[in-house]
């Protein structure tokens, strides 16, 4: 049987009070035995709710109990809430607007600079408070979270996806601090996870949050799972890459980013954090490797999270809801995969006909192409990189450089002219002031109306 309690702390002291005067209700007395009583009550010592100590109730405090008493009931006897309770005492109504307008134009100001702006201009006492300021602002609908939304209290609702790979979460989180090899080592964990069944699609032990981490986690998912309708995500850098928005884009991949510094929007995410530090990432004591806790992650995934009744899921277990007979899967060929990752870059082709790229430098064979821009494609899935220079419909392959290995390679030797003979043996006939010379002489007879056969005794004369 539950236990009967008060329903609030206002009704724990009107039990009380009603416990010291209740025996002078039930009694009838007449006016100088009602005076005897209370001075008789007011002499004993009690401890009211909550205090650390007993004390004494004055006669005039007793008396005003009992007729509350005897005029509402227990309701008589609640303590009544301060009619200024919320408000400054200190902020006459000029004050209060002033702030509430600074407020408005200047969203994005926190209080202590407020407060230190107006006192320097002289404008506002040492005595208002920070506390007393925000207080304003949550009665006027003016604090952080109304001012970003821009429309005033909101009410947050309770969402979630309508089934499996209709929406994944992605995050990162921070980890401790290792020290393994005699360096400093932050761990940052990787996960992607389906909003529909709690499900985590993917986990991954990393020392950084770059984007092409994220990518390598969502390929590894995308090859296991298939592909989702959308990708649910935070505004940090590692979200906000050009190689993603063209990888989810190229995929039919919706990308979602939630509203800044509302971590709440996220909740889902935030409380499988909160899940894996209490139950695996306080409790690590010495690892000698990454490797080492992501394996103890993965067990605890595979041995607890995934079986256990999840109270967002009305006690179902996230690996039954994420069952395959259970989501439609949109398999994702390699080709699929390899196209949708491949990235185009225009690149200028050095004179010894190298190319920089990612920061590397590679080089081809088509000495034509020295000086010129070109398209260099690559994908992201190459582990080591394979550039190829896309030209005219031919993929001309890019190579790293060998500085120590091309200073052995023998130059091919230049092909040797005999006084400029042709490839028959035979001279070639190439004059350029001769022919002008032609060209001059024949013009000047066709302008005199010589014949062509003079003409050509004039030009016999001249060679």
């Amino acid at each position: 049987m539950d236990i009967l309690r008060p329903r609030d702390h206002a009704e724990e002291i009107a039990i009380f009070r009603h416990g010291m005067i209740g025996q002078l209700c039930a009694r009838d007395l007449e006016h100088g035995d009602l005076a005897e009583a209370l001075r008789a009550l007011s002499m004993e010592r009690v401890r009211p709710p909550g205090s650390s100590c007993t004390r004494t109730f004055a006669v005039p405090t007793l008396e005003r109990w009992l007729y509350a008493y005897r005029q509402r009931g227990l309701e008589g006897l609640c303590p009544r809430a301060r009619r200024d309770r919320g408000r400054g005492r200190e902020l006459d109504p000029v004050l209060r607007k002033l702030l509430c307008d600074i407020r408005r134009e200047h969203p994005d100001a926190s209080v202590p600079l407020i407060l230190r702006t107006l006192r320097a201009d002289g404008r506002l006492s040492a005595t208002v408070s920070a506390s007393t300021v925000r207080r304003l602002f949550r009665q006027e609908g003016l604090d952080k979270v109304p001012q970003r939304d821009g429309k005033g209290p909101t009410t947050r609702l309770k969402w979630q996806a309508e089934r499996p790979d209709a929406l994944w979460h992605g995050d990162v989180c921070h980890g401790p601090t290792l020290h393994l090899d005699g360096r400093r080592v932050t761990v940052r964990i990787h996960a992607l996870l389906d909003d529909a069944s709690r499900f985590i699609v993917v986990l991954s032990v990393e020392s950084d949050e770059k984007e092409d981490t994220l990518l390598r986690l969502l390929v590894r998912a995308l090859r296991l799972y298939g592909v989702p309708d959308a990708l649910y995500l935070d505004n940090g850098a590692t979200y906000r890459g050009d190689a993603l928005r063209l990888f989810c884009s190229r995929l039919g991949i919706t990308l979602l980013h939630a509203r800044p510094y509302d971590p709440q929007a996220r909740g889902k995410m935030e409380r499988f954090w909160r899940t894996l530090r209490e139950n695996v990432l306080d409790h690590l004591g010495s690892v000698t490797s990454l490797q080492d806790i992501s394996s103890r992650i993965q067990a605890f995934l595979d041995v607890h999270y995934h079986p256990s009744p999840h109270a967002g899921l009305m006690g179902r277990a996230p690996g039954l809801v994420y069952a395959p007979g259970q989501r439609e899967i949109d398999a994702l060929s390699e080709a699929r995969l390899r196209e949708a990752l491949t990235l185009r870059q225009r690149r200028r082709v050095r004179r010894d006909t190298t190319v920089a790229l990612r920061g590397q430098l590679f080089e081809l064979d088509h000495g034509y192409l020295a000086g010129r821009v070109v398209t260099v494609a690559y994908c992201l899935l190459d582990e080591p990189l394979a550039p190829v220079v896309e030209l005219e419909g031919q993929r001309i392959p890019l190579r790293l450089v060998d500085p120590v290995h091309n200073a052995h390679v023998k130059r091919p030797a230049r092909r040797a002219t005999s006084g400029g003979a042709s490839a028959a043996g035979q001279p070639v006939a190439f004059d350029p002031g001769g022919a002008l010379l032609v060209k001059s002489a024949r013009d000047a007879a066709l302008a005199t109306g010589a014949d062509d056969a003079d003409g050509e005794e004039d030009l016999d004369a001249i060679f």
